[in-house]
């Protein structure tokens, strides 16, 4: 049986379920050509999403033609493709990632630099506000990462010991800690008070 026309096409899923409808704009908006949020109405962009994909159709049949393949294409065909593949492909992809840690990820990491600028462990309560500080950081700097065809860069995020560090350091029990050790690494140079 032949592919139908495009109109043809766009009438068989107009006439199809909302269920369908909406199935099939999902994975239209996964392969990437569609875009917004996705709805079962049959609406500009779903059809939009519908060109692009008959775009990508006419393309692969004119490739077809070319090579001299013979196999019989179809639309869903160039979709299925378009969803192994990760989308369209047509350029660079940004994706937005929030990281926020747990407070057992962040336990050992407060330990560690309250530890040495403190000179002690945190408390429970300590720990919290600490976990709490960070993840609200995390929400407000999530990572960026673009990609595509043979590259892949990240942006942004938090680095979380840097930012404990700066928040511990910046207390008056630190500042102490600080100025207590020094003084101590300075007696031991002296001599000590004799």
């Amino acid at each position: 049986m032949a592919e139908p026309t495009f109109d043809a096409f766009v009438k068989d899923i107009y006439n199809g379920t909302p269920e369908a409808r909406l199935a099939l704009a999902q994975q239209l908006k996964t392969a990437g050509l569609y875009s917004g949020k996705i709805s079962s109405n049959f609406d500009t962009k779903y059809y939009t999403a519908l060109v692009k994909l008959e775009e990508s159709y006419k393309q692969q049949v004119a490739i077809n033609k070319t090579v001299g393949a013979t196999t019989e294409l179809r639309r869903y065909d160039i979709l299925a493709s378009l969803l192994a593949d990760g989308g369209t492909g047509d350029g660079p992809k940004t994706t937005t990632q929030t990281y926020v840690t747990s407070a057992s990820q962040t336990a050992k990491l407060l330990d560690t630099v309250a530890s040495d600028l403190l000179g002690r462990k945190l408390t429970k309560a300590e720990k919290n506000k600490y976990t709490q500080l960070i993840n609200a950081e995390q929400r407000k700097q999530p990572s960026r990462t673009t990609s595509g065809d043979g590259f892949s860069t990240t942006r942004g995020g938090v680095d979380e010991q840097q930012f404990i560090t700066e928040k511990i350091a910046g207390t008056a029990e630190a500042k102490t800690n600080r100025t207590t050790d020094a003084y101590a690494v300075m007696m031991q140079e002296l001599g000590g008070l004799q």
